[in-house]
């Protein structure tokens, strides 16, 4: 068995719980994301940027599942996290140029498809060239998504499954977002030896890839939790992509029409959404994209009585911060007055977390080990309700009530 990404340790434990024969392997995930396994190893590695002990585990990995027989079964366990914890550059390539390659690409704004186009085509081991690697043997992968659109090709870069992009389509984004890149990597983007395996490739003949687990099944969880508790649902979409400041505005509009004419739906209504939104780095602060969206979401709303939020990822890391996302209340706005933040300046440089720590509302869950993308709940209650101090002082109990909880 061999895996890589945040919910790597966590499902290898439960393969080991449900597994009564001979097994062996190795997971890597995220540095804090690793639990007690018996059988298998777990290793701790760099995310989102890859580093050293990613690089020897996918060593270690290759060598795992290098010649092996037709008899032999390799499980593979893939999850959001799995590109960056499985680094192993293609020939003539470092890690020094995947990890700057990297790090540009985070700052860039592209989405996560195209990021991952890139890694694959940098890569001895992802899109698809692992199942090269563990032929003749059966591979079979379970798969957890936290990608828009569940495309298993994109989760974890797709070390098992056929790929669609093109090298020329890594070369192309690379133009596109400017980015400064080595010369051995052109070169190598260049040459046919760059292309990965496509469908039909008879290296993947015996491959069975799996989807296990997908962002839109936690929204219908969180739907029929609203139900129960007498509250409408309003599913949004679980692939919604872009700029995190532009997805909230959008976002804060439908909330308003709801709020003031009943529509989409009445309040008392939750919208939900999933996804993966993208922040292109201009400024110096602290971010997370959850962050960034609910602090453009609080300026769209202006203060709008009635409505809250919620925004997190579901791996309890916002980005690289150590939260899992924060909290937006009606007086957002009026509370970060009182403390003298420009949020609009805080907003431009990408300092969300630093305005929802001082007012107290980041929410810090640390590792789920688990990883289904972006979830966000944007609550509308009742006008006639919303607004009075009494309101605030139970939203306020309710807030500290669910911090104590969790």
């Amino acid at each position: 068995m061999v895996g890589a990404g945040k919910a790597a340790a966590e499902m290898a434990r439960a393969v080991e719980q449900q597994w009564p024969d001979a097994l062996s392997g190795l997971v890597v995930t995220r540095y804090g994301h690793s639990c007690a396994c018996q059988r298998i190893k777990v290793v701790e590695a760099g995310h989102p940027l890859p580093d050293l002990a990613g690089f020897e585990a996918a060593q270690r990995i290759r060598d795992l599942v290098s010649g092996l027989r037709a008899d032999d079964l390799v499980l593979c366990l893939w999850s959001g996290g799995g590109s960056s914890l499985l680094a192993l550059p293609a020939p003539g390539l470092t890690l020094a140029d995947k990890r700057g390659i990297n790090q540009q690409l985070l700052r860039s704004g592209a989405s996560i498809a195209e990021i991952n186009c890139v890694r694959k085509h940098l890569s001895a081991i992802k899109g698809g060239r692992l199942a090269l690697l563990a032929q003749p043997a059966q591979v079979v992968s379970l798969i957890v998504s936290d990608v828009p659109g569940d495309d298993l090709a994109v989760i974890a870069s797709g070390p098992t499954v056929a790929d669609s992009s093109t090298r020329e389509q890594a070369l192309e984004i690379l133009e596109r977002y400017d980015l400064n890149v080595p010369a051995p990597v052109i070169a190598w983007l260049n040459s046919e030896a760059a292309e990965t395996p496509k469908a039909g490739d008879p290296g993947l003949a015996r491959v069975q890839n799996i989807l296990i687990a997908a962002p839109h099944a936690s929204l219908q969880a969180a739907a029929a939790y609203a139900r129960a508790q007498g509250i409408a649902p309003l599913i949004l979409g679980d692939a919604i992509e872009g700029e995190a400041r532009e997805c909230a505005k959008v976002h804060a509009g439908i909330a308003i029409s709801c709020a003031t004419h009943g529509e989409p739906a009445a309040a008392p209504c939750v919208l939900i959404s999933g996804g993966e939104t993208t922040v292109t780095v201009r400024g110096r602060g602290r971010g997370g994209r959850n962050a960034e969206f609910l602090l453009s979401l609080a300026l769209a709303l202006r203060g709008q009585p009635q409505i809250w939020a919620i925004a997190c990822d579901t791996d309890g890391i916002d980005g690289t911060q150590d939260n899992a996302g924060a909290r937006l209340a009606p007086d957002t706005l009026e509370r970060a007055a009182a403390w003298g933040i420009d949020v609009l300046a805080s907003l431009d440089d990408n300092d969300a977390y630093r305005v929802f720590e001082l007012l107290e509302d980041l929410i810090v869950t640390g590792p789920t080990r688990t990883n289904v993308n972006d979830f966000r709940a944007i609550l509308i209650e009742r006008g006639s309700l919303a607004g009075s101090p009494d309101y605030l002082k139970l939203g306020a109990r309710a807030d500290a009530q669910q911090s104590g909880a969790h």
